[in-house]
């Protein structure tokens, strides 16, 4: 790993300051990634991983979509379960968010950036997901791989559900899914999971036995090491080649 320079920067959007963290290898980067942060918001084990991934030679920026809320809200494990009526805020934020807000966070995000790349690669955890996918379809030239890790939303009744065009979606995807996910179950996701097979560009679906929702996180009582390690190794892999 290579020492990585971190910051946060306060980005001007349609709803107000918005902080965006900011990790790159002290040498800089021309690999951007843009990730969306799950529904704890961004804590300690965001800046965890970017740092990890910025040390493997990658440009990160993580949007903080709760800013309509407050500035960088988020939730530890131990917060939550120290008092369970946080569960019932993150859900309130989560239901706060929409697919226009998170586009135009996006946009002032890189609209903000110096020497952005033609190319980036886009990751989401949890509702993260679904903001990828939307980004692939709207910025094709732009975004043109992802990955989505512990997806959710992805299937719903409305008729713009992300699985009703999700063969059509452009680009490389990577989606790391745990068999044994309580929260978003891998049955639920299963017509997602049907179109993107059908779709023209490479597809990896990745389906981790025994993993939970929220695999990723070192310090969670869901933490698996063995999906961790595999869905990072295939996502750095796909961005490496792409972009």
């Amino acid at each position: 790993m290579t020492d990585v320079t971190e910051e946060i920067i306060d980005v001007e959007t349609t709803d107000g300051p918005m902080a965006v963290l900011s990790k790159q290898p002290t040498e800089g980067s021309d690999r951007l990634v843009v990730v969306f942060h799950d529904g704890p918001g961004i804590r300690g084990a965001t800046h965890d991983f970017t740092r990890r991934l910025a040390g493997d030679g990658f440009r990160v920026v993580v949007p903080d979509l709760y800013h309509r809320h407050g500035r960088l809200i988020g939730f530890t494990p131990e917060q939550t379960r120290a008092d369970p009526t946080l569960v019932g805020r993150i859900w309130e934020m989560i239901r706060s968010l929409s697919d226009d807000g998170i586009q135009s966070d996006l946009d002032a995000t890189l609209g903000a950036l110096a020497g952005v790349p033609d190319r980036f690669a886009v990751l989401g955890f949890c509702l993260g997901a679904r903001a990828t996918c939307r980004t692939m379809m709207r910025l094709p030239e732009r975004a043109v791989v992802g990955a989505a890790w512990h997806p959710s939303f992805l299937v719903d009744d409305q008729p713009d559900s992300p699985h009703l065009s999700a063969d059509a979606l452009p680009g490389t995807l990577y989606l790391g899914f745990g068999a044994a996910d309580s929260v978003m179950p891998l049955e639920s996701m299963q017509p997602f999971i049907d179109a993107v097979a059908r779709r023209s560009g490479k597809t990896v679906i990745d389906v981790h036995a025994d993993a939970e929702h929220g695999f990723t996180w070192t310090g969670s009582p869901n933490y698996d090491e063995a999906a961790a390690a595999r869905s990072y190794e295939q996502t750095t892999a796909l961005f490496r080649e792409n972009c």
